[in-house]
């Protein structure tokens, strides 16, 4: 059926605008302006209905259960701190890229070689997102076509690798993804995942038993990058381990591409085979991920392995969002927000150590903060993460190495500041912050200082409103 198929006949539309102007002449004498803005409402709503099916109707009028849910977590995260550390606030640009016509628009293959027709504007924004991509990172070959960074780290095994092959990556408890060989996913199902961890002392990667791993059991591929690893990763040192023992090294850095594309870190692209990521996290974009192969040869098997192997139609409309979010990051003001990531960071976790919580590694040099709640208050990471939403702060509770919890008790916390130095939150706010943090995990089981801290953080994120373009929903 026709999606723009008019429903009513002429005389029926005819029927309903003399109802409606019936409506307006009933209520010119109201002065509102509340009953006007809702007799156009009901207005326009008439006339959509009359029309058709469902193409211009409005969301608000179209699936109001849907709206509700929009409109309610627009509210949240409006009124509510944004601590968890793959989490950001994109800009109002990408959101409309994202939400663009091209979401209609089929483009299976790449630019120039696509299986279907009218796809040249789709090639001028893949196009766009290749090379800011390439810019932004120093990298000679770049696919922006991964729908996530899961799918990016299984179009890089799928490339190299056979069923049962030997790889060696991080832990998942020591701050690894479960992409990196966890049994229950794909990754540890189809591979033969070995695993290194962290130091007892120090937290941190232990090089000389990666190394020993690695003579001992022959992997094809290196992994590393992480999801809660707080520390510079020395790439320069796995490249060396890769080269002594013939396999090949992919450097996942979903959660330090902003801080990469800022300078601000080593840049992985110099070192690895593969370099995989996200475009939200610390880059600030949408959901989406990206292969960086360092040779022409490699990025032909990427290309093939993403496009026919793993997926079919790219989201053109989420590429579009991808090059939005590429041209912001090569802007100059990246680079400074990225420093006030940093700085928040670091305030945060020494804002922690000098009221004597555990903070794993001792600090940071990235986004994140992994914090040790179990040794630190006496209670779990899940404990912590219900307090922390009931005043309106959100974190997520994590593993930490060595951890005796299981994954959804956890005796961590991991913190990230991306979403909150985007609103505009500095060192000064950081301090505050964090006092209200330790109030309320202090007080874990008294609601009514809980709820005295989720007004102080009603406050400060008045201070720091988001999107207020749309806050009249």
């Amino acid at each position: 059926m026709p999606v723009n198929k008019k429903v009513k006949s002429k005389k029926s539309v005819s029927t309903i605008k003399k109802s409606v102007k019936k409506i307006i002449n009933k209520n010119s004498n109201k002065k509102s302006n509340l009953a006007k803005n809702s007799i156009k409402k009901v207005v326009a709503k008439k006339l959509i209905s009359a029309k058709y099916y469902v193409s211009e109707t409005p969301l608000k009028y179209a699936d109001r259960e849907i709206f509700g849910a929009i409109k309610r977590e627009y509210k949240r995260e409006f009124s509510g701190l944004e601590l968890i550390a793959s989490e950001n606030i994109v800009s109002r640009a990408v959101m409309e890229a994202q939400g663009s016509i091209f979401t209609n628009k089929y483009a299976e293959g790449y630019p120039a070689k696509r299986y279907y027709g009218g796809c040249a504007e789709a090639d001028v924004i893949e196009n766009l997102a290749i090379d800011r991509a390439k810019k932004l990172f120093k990298a000679p070959f770049i696919n922006v076509q991964p729908h996530s960074g899961s799918q990016a780290n299984m179009g890089v095994y799928m490339s190299i690798l056979q069923t049962g092959d030997t790889c060696l990556g991080l832990s998942l408890d020591a701050g690894g993804h479960l992409t990196h060989g966890k049994k229950v996913n794909f990754s540890g199902k189809i591979y033969n995942f070995e695993h290194y961890g962290v130091s007892r002392e120090t937290m941190q990667i232990d090089y000389n038993e990666v190394r020993d791993l690695a003579l001992k059991h022959r992997p094809k591929i290196i992994v590393t990058g992480g999801s809660a690893y707080p520390r510079f990763i020395d790439f320069a040192k796995f490249r060396e381990i890769a080269d002594e023992v013939g396999a090949y090294l992919l450097v996942d850095m979903a959660h330090i591409a902003g801080l990469v594309a800022a300078g601000l870190h080593p840049n992985p692209v110099e070192y690895a085979h593969f370099v995989t990521g996200t475009t939200h996290k610390t880059l600030r974009g949408p959901r989406g991920g990206y292969i960086i192969s360092t040779n022409e040869e490699l990025a032909k098997k990427i290309d093939k392995t993403i496009f026919p192997g793993i997926q079919g139609g790219p989201l053109m409309h989420v590429i579009a969002a991808k090059a939005v979010c590429f041209k912001e990051a090569l802007d100059k003001k990246f680079i400074d927000y990225q420093k006030q990531v940093l700085n928040n960071a670091k305030t945060m976790a020494n804002e922690f150590i000098s009221k004597n919580y555990n903070i794993i590694s001792g600090g940071t040099d990235t986004h994140l903060i992994l914090v040790d709640v179990k040794s630190s208050k006496g209670i779990t990471g899940q404990i912590a993460e219900t307090v922390l939403d009931k005043a309106h702060i959100t974190i997520n509770k994590n593993g930490i190495p060595y951890d005796s919890e299981s994954p959804m008790v956890t005796s961590g916390m991991r913190l990230g500041t991306p979403a909150i130095t985007t609103r505009g939150l500095k060192e000064k706010d950081i301090i505050e912050l964090v006092n209200y943090m330790d109030e309320a995990l202090t007080n874990y089981d008294n609601e009514k200082i809980i709820n005295s801290v989720a007004k102080k953080v009603d406050a400060l994120c008045k201070k720091y409103p988001i999107y207020k373009y749309i806050s009249e929903m």
